[in-house]
């Protein structure tokens, strides 16, 4: 059997240009200018490029060749050599610039009279007219309603010989018996004659979906193409078809019924309703308890994180099969490590069991293979393996923001990808646009990008979410010290530790400013004040070795640095891109630290 993907989008005009063609194109043109005008597309350059290309070029008419290379070479400047499969730009592109047109539509493009939209699975785009919201008498609300709908139209013979009927009649049933499983997904019920009562064709209308196609024959060889439509908009959705044999008439069937589960039943399933392995009813206790300690893990501070721990610890308690619960409680011990309130030793082991268990319980949970992905890059430094894990939890669920933000930070970071990681952060950002610890990142991927201007007024923006969040002083210091400006950077640290007086991080950017702004009796003093906290809890040797090499002391701070990689430190995996330690570069030893990280 040979499948072959057919094209998405529009459906493409048949005969000559009428003048309501003319007319919608003119519609489509306004719109596509209206959008790039938008704020919203204000800032982001590349996905009005984006935009501008696949509209135009489906509004002349070759929707079918939006392929994913014509795209990467015409619109983000790949070379002829440009491989899709190892280069995912237009993927990711195609990924933001959905989230963009959604957050377009609304808040300013409510009223627009023409919506463009980019399915998932294709790179053509399809117009809806506002005047589809009365669909067949229906208010949008019925419509809506209807979206887990299908209506599994007769297929057509079109043989020679007009002698596959039976085959045709065949495949039908096939197909409805497939779809009748998928719990989700609604299959009208119609009869197989070809010409159905007017009490049926209104029916038919009411469905979001309808499914047909056709089968040819050419000697010992049978086509079939089948065909899934919108039906408000009266769009191709997806196209395929599948070759068989006339003497394997089930095999042919069942490949058919097989090509059309795989393509809805994503659409249609979260990760674990599938029949079979829907969960049994939630634990609500546990559930409150989940919520808590994300809240607080989001906090970010060394009590929070520990608050993190209990909560995620009772929810175990209160049901030991909770898959969340166990990805929680892995996510809580890694952070306790990367921010240097725990030992890393004393934190990986319950990291990674935590994980493990999480997947082992819930397979297609997106936030157990996201904790999964944490541990195989920060712990194991497996990047190929995390970024597998993270692709993975990112397909089992795109709107889970932590699975962006963490492929960002703790993958494509360290392996220099910045392009693709601040590609992550915005679309994480898009899914929680009031997360602090999100925008701070993104703030930091700007400033290892060196635009830190850009870094600086995200910074500024971050403050504004949550003028009480350390993190950002502390990253509004990295940005100003690398804009030489010392004292503005001073003030930041300084207030990071008025917000955290407990943090060694503070207290280690603050000497390390001291060091470089000359204030030499100031920087030793933090550097004690870090040794005094350092015989009460765990201090990471980052830290130190941040403070040493800006005192001009580079043999102890290459051997704390070498200390803080034994110890899986956290900020060692951005050594390759963060700019304080660009000086270090032409030593050997940097780069040995960078060989022994896998970079």
């Amino acid at each position: 059997m040979t499948v072959r993907a057919g094209k998405m989008g529009r459906v493409a005009r048949t005969g000559p240009r009428t003048p309501d063609d003319k007319e919608s194109d003119k519609a489509g043109r306004q719109q596509l200018d209206r959008i790039l005008a938008s704020s919203t597309f204000r800032q982001v350059d590349r996905l009005k490029r984006f935009l501008s290309f696949i509209v135009t070029e489906a509004l002349e008419g070759r929707g079918d060749q939006l392929k994913e290379y014509v795209i990467g070479v015409q619109v983000f400047g790949k070379d002829a050599s440009f491989d899709p499969r190892a280069d995912p730009i237009v993927r990711v592109q195609a990924r933001r610039l959905r989230a963009r047109l959604v957050r377009y539509y609304r808040e300013e493009g409510g009223a627009d009279p023409v919506v463009i939209d980019l399915p998932k699975g294709g790179y053509a785009p399809i117009f809806k007219s506002r005047d589809h919201a009365v669909i067949g008498g229906r208010s949008i609300g019925a419509a809506l309603a209807g979206q887990n709908t299908i209506a599994v139209l007769p297929f057509s013979d079109h043989s020679a010989t007009r002698d596959l009927d039976y085959f045709c009649q065949g495949l039908r049933q096939e197909v409805i018996h497939r779809l009748a499983k998928l719990e989700a997904l609604r299959v009208l019920a119609l009869p197989s004659r070809d010409s159905p009562s007017q009490s049926e064709q209104d029916d038919v209308r009411h469905v979001a979906m309808l499914l047909t196609g056709g089968v040819r024959k050419a000697g010992d060889q049978l086509r079939v193409t089948i065909h899934l439509i919108d039906n408000a908009t009266a769009s191709y959705l997806w196209s395929e078809s599948i070759d068989g044999r006339p003497d394997d008439v089930f095999g042919a069937q069942e490949a058919v019924a097989d090509a059309v589960v795989r393509k809805l039943e994503p659409r249609l399933l979260d990760s674990g309703q599938r029949r079979g392995t829907r969960r049994p009813a939630e634990n609500l206790a546990a559930r409150n308890l989940y919520l808590q300690g994300r809240y607080h893990l989001n906090q970010r501070t060394d009590e929070s994180l520990h608050k993190a721990v209990d909560f995620f610890e009772k929810a175990i308690v209160e049901d030991a099969q909770f898959a969340l619960a166990h990805s929680g409680l892995a996510d809580a011990h890694s952070l306790l490590a990367h921010y240097g309130v725990r030992q890393p030793a004393l934190a990986w082991a319950r990291a990674a069991s935590s994980a493990a268990s999480a997947v082992m319980l819930d397979g297609d949970s997106a936030e157990a293979h996201t904790s999964l992905a944490h541990v195989k890059a920060t712990q194991d430094w497996d990047w190929h393996g995390a970024e597998r894990e993270f692709q993975l939890a990112i397909g089992l669920n795109p709107s889970y923001a932590t699975a962006h933000h963490w492929y960002a930070m703790s993958c494509l970071v360290p392996m220099g990808r910045l392009d693709e990681a601040l590609e992550q952060m915005r679309l994480a950002q898009s899914l929680d646009p009031v997360s602090s610890i999100v925008a701070r990142d993104v703030a930091l991927i700007l400033a290892y990008r060196r635009d830190y201007e850009a870094a600086l007024e995200q910074c500024d923006h971050t403050i504004e979410l949550n003028p009480h969040f350390s993190p950002a002083y502390w990253a509004l210091g990295v940005i100003q010290e690398q804009r030489k400006d010392l004292d503005e950077a001073l003030a930041a640290f300084q207030r990071a530790i008025d917000l955290s007086p407990h943090s060694p991080r503070m207290h280690a950017a603050l000497g390390r400013t001291r060091a470089l702004a000359g204030k030499t009796s100031l920087a030793l003093a933090s550097l004690r004040k870090l040794e005094a906290m350092a015989k009460q809890r765990y201090v990471s040797p980052f830290e130190f070795a941040a403070v040493r090499f800006a005192m001009g002391q580079t043999d102890m701070g290459f051997r704390a640095l070498k200390k803080a990689c034994e110890d899986r430190a956290f900020d060692v995996l951005a050594l390759k891109v963060d700019p304080r330690f660009e000086p270090l570069k032409a030593d050997r030893r940097f780069e040995d630290t960078l060989r022994a990280i896998g970079l």
